[in-house]
């Protein structure tokens, strides 16, 4: 969780809930806690474009893509998140699975949070509540996870420059329990309260006397400017077994060598969440001056390992 933002989903407060959400919609079973498995999502080899290059001597090679190109999201890819499923909250308002909240259309995913024309009851598993705001997040939960990897959305966040929206692409691991301890891989935040900034955030416990800039160890976070967010940007994470380092548009904006207190949440496999939230602590909502409906539009989701 960033030091300025309370985070919609953060560590803690999801652990139970996803699990939760693979028993109701059929999510896969517990994964290794170490190594490099995929399940993919179909028997049709992924095509993620022209080879990216790894090493001097080795491509990235493909294991996910979806394009969008459709006129629904692709049920062998994704699953909507739900507050009824997972207890998972849009900041003050309701994830739910509406053509509203979640559509594709015009070759992209779009992913929109908005005031509904009456106050109604959100069903969740931590408790129902009352509200008048909906919202849309999927994930490939129970479609693909993978340990360690290259990870690329394309996106365009909210045209909003006032505080109380929140759109994050994340990793989120499988089965938390495999290792008994939890990681998350924020690797890009978007806040409207800071329009011109991205800011990666990678989640585990560790020796906050250990943090060093120079060599880039336990470096958890870092606020990356881009200008306009609402155009269009490449979003990359490339997680390894010692690293994961973050890239907009080809430009390195976090470099971290974790090294976790204790056990290593990292060495299992994590899936891809997309979510469009209304903000929480300094970027709360306010509903008199947070422009609605907002959406973040997903040009492309591409995996490689």
């Amino acid at each position: 969780m960033t030091s300025r933002f309370v985070r919609t989903g953060a560590v803690l407060v999801a652990t139970v809930s996803l699990i939760a959400l693979g028993a109701t919609t059929g999510g896969g079973s517990a994964g290794a806690a170490s190594g490099s498995r995929v399940r993919a999502a179909t028997t049709t080899t992924p095509d993620c474009g022209p080879a990216i290059r790894k090493s001097l001597f080795a491509s990235w090679k493909c294991t996910f893509a979806d394009d969008f190109d459709g006129n629904a999201l692709d049920p062998a890819k994704w699953v909507p998140v739900t507050s009824a499923s997972s207890g998972l909250t849009a900041g003050p308002g309701c994830y739910v699975d509406t053509p509203q909240n979640i559509a594709v259309y015009d070759g992209a995913l779009h992913l929109t949070a908005r005031q509904e024309a009456a106050p109604f009851t959100c069903p969740s598993s931590k408790g129902n509540f009352t509200t008048q705001y909906s919202s849309g997040q999927v994930a490939t939960y129970g479609k693909l996870f993978q340990t360690y990897g290259r990870f690329a959305v394309r996106a365009a966040f909210p045209a909003a420059t006032v505080a109380g929206l929140q759109s994050t692409l994340w990793l989120w691991p499988e089965n938390p329990m495999v290792t008994g301890a939890v990681g998350e891989i924020d690797f890009a935040e978007w806040y409207s309260s800071l329009p011109s900034y991205v800011i990666p955030y990678v989640h585990y416990l560790y020796d906050p006397s250990s943090v060093n800039w120079l060599t880039g160890t336990n470096v958890v976070t870092n606020d990356c400017k881009i200008g306009d967010a609402s155009a269009f940007h490449e979003y990359v994470a490339e997680w390894s077994s010692t690293s994961i380092v973050v890239k907009i548009d080809g430009q390195t904006c976090l470099v971290d060598h974790y090294h976790p207190w204790g056990t290593n949440p990292f060495a299992q496999p994590y899936f891809v969440a997309l979510s469009q939230a209304l903000g929480l602590g300094t970027n709360a909502f306010d509903p008199a001056t947070t422009p609605l409906p907002a959406t973040t539009t997903i040009d492309y989701v591409r995996v490689w390992k």
